[in-house]
Formats: structure tokens, C-alpha cells, sequence
């Protein structure tokens, strides 16, 4: 019998027993459990905008598509990546690095739902982003705060696509920062006054209108919220019983910050965390814009994935660091690259895949295609099925549309 089958099991037994006080503390220990028995959470580094494979995971330096990036040697054998990022160089094997991705959508809108989702987009309906997936499908019990959670902003943020905007992500837009309407801005006293005048209205309101009050979701809105907004979990989203070391290691900025919230929320049991970095889209000036995001990118990833692994949290969370799409081999007149769908770069690891695996291979001319080419369903697929999720069943839409939530096969390589 599994841990994850004794928590069920104990969890159901103290409340059938009426021991419903032992609840909370069996919840508040199944979320500290450590190792690949837990169960399993997915972190996602957006890129936004569009990162260059060039200056970041795939560097061609010193030919005709390398630019001004130099290149530097790291963990795993025979892999070099940008030289801005050494700290990287130092955590990546516990990683893979894909190289050759492809895609058929170039625009930023479309290439982000793409790579959210790994569909293109469909006009008759909107798919659930892959970390709404991840949390539809793996419930996190004992959890008072949202399993599915945006950091950092962003233009598009992950959605629940046809499951419903409850599975939409919460978002956070400065991370590690007192979140506004969180907590009661009056006495206690007084806010029990609101809360009962606000009951009386519900009821008056529910009388004679069961399937409307049913369809509004208001109650359970409101329920959850005061739930939220008095539970200790929300602790996970603050940051004043970190150490001011932890922190400078991340990095004192939106996205570093949210890195160090994205691994307190894995700890609290949070099954999906999205973490934006912007400012991606370098159509001029593409090496120095590339510089000043590596200086956030490479000290909040790496100090990630250190603390992932020291904590015992790698093995049961899948990280993947991705943009929509990557960057032209050429150099356009103004020093930048531009939109470029086709094999470009990704990293991905933890949870159970293997590590250390490079896999793809791209011309250092830009001319030919790439080796070994990745399509991006086979990837969500191979995540989904590392995360627990039957990555081939069909759900019915609202609209009565039988749909996968992937059409891709697992990449056997990625797998452990």
C-alpha cells in the first residue's frame, strides 16, 4: 500500500470516526512529505516574449548565427549553453535540455496559447492550459489556497480552457508582496456583522431561485474566500520568514521572488505554479536584452533547482522553463532576432524524468533543419504522464466535444 493510499485512508477513517479534528494535522503532514511518494506538482518558467536559443540553451558561438554569445561548459558532458548563465551551468544536470522544438505559430498570442495548452488555437472552443490540467486532474487535499497559480503577471496567463474559469490560475501579480484584499480591513467584531448581513441577503436571494443561486457559484465563491483569507497557507505567498540569504539568492526582483513563492507553494501542496519572466521580445538590441534577463533568469533558476533537490522536492516536481517560441538564426539590422517557431530551445526535468539528456541537434549556419526534431504535443504528453496524468484520456467539453488532453506520445528518453 503507497503512502499516498494511507492518507486517503487515514484522512476518511478520522472523519468517519467523528475524529475531525485530527484532519487538519494529518493534511498539514501529508503536505510535508518529501521524496517521489509525494505527490506530484508542476512548475512552469514563462518566458514571455520569446527567448533566443541562441543566447540562452543552444549557443553557435563564433559562427555565422552566434552573435556576440560566448559559450561556457556545464554538468552534463558535452553540453555548453550561453555564458550568461553560469549558475545554470552548475544545476543542469539535474535537467534535460530539448533543442529542437518545433511549432507553426509564430505570433505571440497564438505561439503562447500553443505552448500553453499544446494545441493550436481552435475557434469553436478554449482548451485548459497544462498546469490547469495538472490540477483538475490531481485534487490536492487539506489545500486552502489555489492549486493553480500565476506569478509575475503576464499578458496571457494560464486558463482553465473548458473546464471553467475556476480552474482559471490565480494571479499574483509581485509575488512575495502582501496581496491586496487578503485580509479584513476592519475589527473582527465588525466583520462577523458583514459576513451575517451578507448571509441574510444570499438567503433572501435563494428563495425561490435554487438552480440560479446553483448556477452563480456565489455561496461556494464566498465560502472558499473566507477560507482563504484565514488560513495559514496563505503564509506560503509571503516571504518575511524567509532569510534575507535565501532571498539574495533568488534574486531581489518580481521573478526571482516568485521562483522562492513558486517553491513555498510546491511545499504547501499547490499542484501547478506559473512564474512569469517578461521581456523576451528582442527585435533590436538582442544580445544586451538577453544579458540584462539572464542576470534575473540564471540566479532565480538555479537557486530553484538547488533548493528543490536539498529540500527532496525535485523528484515529485516537474519544472519546465519555455517561451512561445525562439529566435531567427539571422541578425536584423537593428541587432535583434525575430520571431522564429522553429527548433528552438527548452529545458525540463525533475518529477521522474531521467536527467542529463540532450536531445536535438541545430546547424550552425541556420539553413538546415534541425536533428532530431521534438513536436510540442509529444512533450506535454511526456509531462502529463510524469505528473500522474492520463495524458490520452478523453473529456467531454461543454459543447459535448470528446477531446484528449494530449494528442502527443511520450518521449520514451524523458522517461525514467
Amino acid at each position: 500500500m503507497t503512502n499516498e493510499i494511507t492518507r486517503r485512508t487515514a484522512l476518511k477513517a478520522a472523519a468517519g470516526l467523528g475524529l475531525s479534528f485530527l484532519v487538519p494535522a494529518l493534511e498539514a503532514k501529508a503536505a510535508q512529505e518529501r521524496g517521489p511518494k509525494r505527490q506530484k506538482s508542476l512548475i512552469v518558467l514563462w518566458m514571455a516574449g520569446g527567448p533566443s536559443q541562441l543566447e540562452t540553451w543552444d549557443p553557435h558561438a563564433g559562427s555565422a548565427t552566434g552573435g556576440e554569445v560566448g559559450a561556457i561548459d556545464t554538468r552534463i558532458k558535452g553540453l555548453q549553453i550561453a555564458d550568461m548563465y553560469p549558475q545554470m551551468a552548475e544545476q543542469i544536470q539535474h535537467l534535460n535540455v530539448v533543442r529542437s522544438l518545433l511549432s507553426k505559430e509564430g505570433d505571440h498570442e497564438r505561439g503562447t496559447y500553443f505552448m500553453k495548452t499544446g494545441y493550436r488555437p481552435d475557434p469553436v472552443f478554449k482548451h485548459p492550459a497544462m498546469s490547469a490540467i495538472v490540477s483538475h486532474q490531481q485534487p490536492a487535499e487539506g489545500l486552502e489556497i489555489p492549486a493553480h497559480v500565476s506569478l509575475g503577471g503576464g499578458q496571457w496567463p494560464a486558463r482553465g480552457g473548458y473546464f471553467g474559469a475556476s480552474y482559471d490560475a490565480f494571479r499574483v501579480f509581485d509575488p512575495g508582496r502582501q496581496i491586496n484584499n487578503m485580509r479584513p480591513l476592519v475589527g473582527d467584531e465588525r466583520q462577523d456583522r458583514r459576513l451575517k448581513s451578507l448571509d441574510v441577503v444570499t438567503q433572501a436571494f435563494a428563495r425561490g431561485r435554487r438552480i440560479q443561486t446553483e448556477n452563480t457559484l456565489h455561496q461556494l465563491t464566498v465560502q472558499r474566500a473566507l477560507k482563504m483569507m484565514s488560513s495559514e497557507q496563505l503564509k506560503a505567498l509571503e516571504l518575511d520568514d524567509e532569510s534575507e540569504t535565501v532571498k539574495q539568492a533568488y534574486g531581489n526582483n518580481r521573478f526571482g521572488r516568485g521562483c522562492l513563492v513558486a517553491r513555498r507553494l510546491i511545499e504547501t501542496g499547490v499542484r501547478a505554479v506559473e512564474v512569469t519572466l517578461n521581456g523576451w521580445d528582442t527585435h533590436a538590441s538582442n544580445h544586451g536584452g538577453h544579458l540584462t534577463q539572464a542576470r534575473e533568469l540564471d540566479p532565480a533558476f538555479a537557486t530553484l533547482i538547488a533548493e528543490l533537490k536539498e529540500r527532496d522536492l525535485l523528484d515529485s516536481t516537474v519544472v519546465l522553463c519555455i517561451g512561445e517560441f525562439g529566435r531567427t538564426p539571422t541578425i536584423n539590422p537593428v541587432g535583434g532576432r525575430d520571431h522564429w517557431p522553429k527548433w528552438f530551445s527548452c529545458v525540463v526535468g525533475g518529477g521522474g524524468l531521467t536527467a542529463g539528456k540532450l536531445i536535438g541537434e541545430t546547424d550552425p549556419d541556420g539553413k538546415k533543419d534541425a536533428d532530431d526534431p521534438i513536436e510540442v504535443k509529444d512533450l506535454y504528453a511526456t509531462v502529463l504522464q510524469t505528473l500522474g496524468v492520463d495524458y490520452a484520456e478523453e473529456f467531454i467539453t461543454p459543447i459535448g466535444r470528446p477531446i484528449a488532453f494530449s494528442d502527443g506520445t511520450p518521449i520514451e528518453r524523458l522517461m525514467a
